[in-house]
């Protein structure tokens, strides 16, 4: 990593990037404090960058500050408002608007991205940081981008044979031009209950479950405010079972969890707020089944081209014991009760050795993009 490289006399320098232009954002500033107590402080140097609401980077902020504030804004003499060099050969901080020139820490040794839905998990940020030559935790951008988006991820699941529940999707200018045709469809196709979901987005944020017409009405419009494509899919009676995928080309995967939502399903107040919903880890379930589950989910993970983790969620059909592949999370929360590292811990990989594992996986795949020629 030439001059920038980590030495025997020094710890690495790991910029956590968390917060970001989404309504995800009060997620991943918990995620991101939850990294920063867990990192092992000892190996690493934390280099905490806080990407607001409106799109600023600010290098030195504190999570849980901004977490108590209740705003993406800390006083002046604490963070300076950066970015990224365009030089690739430098992967350093500069900043913006004036203020000092960044001392010998504004050079990175990799990138911890904890930026939860659209513009850090969804490709944008991943391309940035490609751009930029900077190692990075997590998956590239073309996997990100079909983790995220789950129209395309639903598209590559049915074409290598993975089983789904029935969907349809439509664009926000159809459903803008013909509410009540795009309903009828829906109605004739799926019936009731369904559930509606903006296509690019996570953390159950947008999403409704509904239960007649006029809940289905209202659940379109709420999703069609975060993103211009409505996936609605038809509801069934199931378990929510997920596992973890950690790795590269070689990557292993978790024991399988479930969870039982405090709600009528796992929305954002559940996962996020009410503390009420049960986790059990492993999960309940026959052992040819969870087999079944961690088989897919590998399946999963490499047809999307994903790299470094994943969350891979499933339904488990009550009646008939049918799993159904429900979608990936390539930037799944990291907050101490959030099921990826709970996933892995049971499966005796402690969250301050799962960080470890996703820098160094990170910094192997940046490694192996150099081999590629970029010239004739």
């Amino acid at each position: 990593m030439g001059q920038q490289g980590s030495s025997a006399n020094r710890k690495r320098r790991i910029g956590l990037i968390f917060g970001g232009r989404s309504g995800e954002h009060e997620v991943s500033l918990a995620s991101a404090k939850s990294v920063i107590a867990n990192l092992d402080h000892e190996k690493y140097e934390v280099i905490p960058i806080a990407i607001t609401k409106t799109g600023a980077w600010l290098l030195g902020a504190d999570p849980q500050a901004l977490l108590t504030a209740g705003q993406d804004t800390q006083p002046e003499t604490t963070t300076t408002t950066v970015t990224l060099t365009g030089d690739p050969n430098v992967r350093r901080l500069i900043p913006l608007e004036g203020g000092e020139q960044l001392r010998e820490n504004g050079a990175l040794d990799a990138i911890f991205p904890v930026m939860h839905g659209t513009t850090g998990e969804d490709g944008a940020l991943q391309g940035l940081l490609e751009m930029a030559n900077v190692p990075y935790v997590g998956c590239g951008v073309l996997g990100s981008a079909l983790g995220m988006d789950k129209e395309k991820m639903k598209m590559i699941f049915q074409t290598i044979g993975l089983p789904i529940v029935d969907y349809l999707v439509y664009r926000r200018h159809e459903w803008e031009r013909s509410p009540e045709a795009v309903m009828d469809a829906i109605e004739q196709r799926l019936g009731y209950p369904i559930f509606i979901k903006p296509a690019n987005l996570g953390s159950s944020v947008g999403i409704n479950k509904a239960h007649n017409r006029a809940e289905l009405e209202h659940a379109i419009n709420v999703a069609a405010e975060y993103d211009r494509k409505i996936v609605i899919e038809k509801g069934i009676n199931c378990r929510e079972l997920e596992c973890a995928v950690l790795g590269n080309d070689e990557p292993i995967v978790s024991i399988v969890g479930e969870v039982a939502a405090s709600s009528e399903f796992f929305d954002y107040n559940a996962k996020y707020i009410d503390n009420k919903s049960e986790i059990t880890i492993p999960a309940a379930i026959p052992q040819a089944t969870a087999e079944e589950i961690r088989r897919q989910a590998l399946q999963a993970f490499l047809a999307l081209d994903l790299s470094g983790l994943a969350r891979v969620d499933f339904f488990l059909e009550k009646e008939t014991g049918q799993v159904y592949m429900n979608e990936v999370n390539t930037l799944p929360g990291f907050t101490q009760v959030s099921m990826y590292p709970m996933l892995w811990e049971a499966s005796g990989i402690p969250y301050s050795e799962l960080l470890d594992r996703l820098i160094e996986l990170g910094i192997e795949r940046h490694a192996d993009r150099q081999r590629n020629r970029t010239n004739r």
